[in-house]
């Protein structure tokens, strides 16, 4: 009896060793497939983060494209453009040659003349009886500018009353230091005035003092 026991027992533990191999076998299998699948999908994972980089770096060296295509434009253009300093030093000759620093067109023939701008009006050497008139009393004519009227051969008020447009040209353009002040203070319209013995606000303040 004893002995069957023995027998029994010796196919019990054969029984649990199989039992187990089995276990682990599936145990195997189960959780194999599981990792491989987790593995298959973190690859899965991996792979989509990698194509949108690829689209991402494609996108981007497009747009680079783009902008240097854009910049070898720009600079096409530019190189077409005549550049100022090329303009600017024929006119700038031009004047220099005609002797006008300042490159106005005062009797507006369209050419710029320097001091030949316009016509010279009749010159004195010196006034009449040796008296000139208060040039002063005319709006825009200091002492430093009636001295210049002066050595221009201007003295009298119907000198300057009787200048037409181009001689009031040539006076702007020759008034060294103060050129364009006939036209703009109107000396001529002041001039008529005084040489016909009448008066301005502004010769009232030149005769009782202190203009100057």
């Amino acid at each position: 009896m004893f002995r069957n026991w023995g027998f029994l027992l010796g196919e019990i533990w054969v029984l649990l060793a199989l039992a187990a191999l089995i276990g682990l076998l599936a145990g195997w299998i189960i959780w194999g497939r599981r990792s491989v699948n987790m593995a298959g999908s973190g690859d899965t994972n991996l792979q989509s983060d990698l194509d949108a980089c690829r689209r991402g770096r494609a996108d981007q060296d497009a747009e680079i494209a783009r902008l240097q295509a854009a910049l070898a434009d720009c600079e096409a253009s530019k190189a077409d453009l005549v550049p100022a300093a090329a303009v600017a030093a024929p006119v700038a000759a031009v004047a220099a040659s005609q002797g006008d620093a300042d490159g106005v067109d005062y009797d507006g023939d369209g050419i710029i003349e320097g001091e030949n701008e316009g016509t010279k009006p009749m010159q004195l050497d010196a006034a009449r009886d040796g008296k000139p008139d208060d040039l002063k009393m005319i709006k825009g004519i200091g002492p430093k500018m009636e001295k210049l009227c002066n050595k221009l051969g201007f003295y009298h008020f119907d000198q300057v009353a009787s200048w037409s447009a181009d001689e009031v040209a040539w006076v702007d353009a020759n008034l060294e230091g103060f050129k364009g002040r006939v036209s703009r203070d109107e000396w001529v319209a002041q001039a008529k005035i005084l040489a016909a013995g009448g008066t301005t606000d502004f010769a009232k303040k030149v005769e009782k003092g202190g203009m100057y």
